[in-house]
């Protein structure tokens, strides 16, 4: 096969394609330069300091923020052209944020069909049919009719995680899922996504959860200054990490209680 013929198989292979990514607020640039791919069916986390770009990289793949250079392909379609019809493309990327962002004076089961009817025109039974369906695989089918004032944080969460999925999504966009969770509740997030990582979903979540990256991530990115400094499978950035600034990361996060004073005080 000519490399002419196989170029269009690669491309399709990739569900998120990011070239030469810059993103600057004023004076600041947040992302300089970065080049990375997502391909469909891979699950892949980035870690990294706080202000480090992270969510800007997120924010970036489905157009939140504007990137000040660079391209960005979601799905085959570039987002960065200024004649795509985002709306059609966010079709297909599911989000979730760190904070759960559902209607407070809606149910459960209502957060889940509002924007089925109204975007995807689907009508009341169908859309019920898909929101109790997703409501039952993130273990929350006895919440259909609870108002978010009522559930816990993680119970959100998930809520917002079935909400996603309900569109029908491609792809899944986390952005720190679980930052704004008690520890207790942190794990039955993870479960969920776990969940979704074992069904094939096409998962691009931005985490400080160590464990979730070890165990779940087939690749795993760290960034840091607006770059990504260091790529691969968790076993070889996480276990085992070749950049000295990924080391000293991991081992603030793996073991804060390690951290030297004068280290502290350095810390923004």
């Amino acid at each position: 096969m000519t490399t002419e013929q196989a170029a269009p198989e690669t491309a399709a292979a990739q569900a998120i394609d990011v070239q030469g990514l810059r993103k600057s607020f004023g004076e600041l640039e947040v992302l300089r330069g970065i080049d990375f791919s997502v391909a469909r069916g891979e699950v892949v986390c980035v870690i990294g300091p706080s202000g480090s770009g992270k969510s800007t990289l997120l924010r970036c793949v489905n157009l939140l923020e504007e990137p000040s250079a660079g391209r960005v392909t979601v799905a085959g379609t570039e987002v960065t052209d200024p004649d795509v019809d985002i709306d059609l493309v966010r079709r297909r990327i599911g989000m979730v944020f760190q904070s759960f962002n559902l209607f407070p004076h809606l149910t459960a089961l209502e957060n889940l069909t509002i924007a089925q009817r109204r975007v995807l025109r689907r009508d009341r039974p169908e859309a019920e049919r898909i929101a109790r369906a997703n409501l039952e695989r993130v273990g929350l089918s006895d919440k259909a009719s609870a108002y978010p004032a009522k559930l816990s944080g993680g119970q959100q969460q998930r809520v917002a995680i079935a909400r996603a999925l309900s569109m029908e999504p491609e792809l899944m966009l986390f952005d720190e899922p679980t930052s704004a969770l008690d520890p207790e509740l942190v794990g039955d997030v993870l479960a969920v996504m776990r969940g979704l990582a074992q069904d094939g979903m096409t998962m691009l979540v931005v985490t400080h959860e160590m464990s979730f990256a070890r165990e779940v991530a087939d690749r795993v990115v760290f960034m840091d200054g607006g770059v990504i400094v260091e790529e691969g499978t968790p076993e070889q950035v996480v276990g085992a990490p070749q950049h000295e600034r990924t080391r000293t990361f991991l081992a603030r996060v793996l073991d804060p209680a390690a951290a030297e004073v004068s280290e502290v005080a350095d810390t923004p």
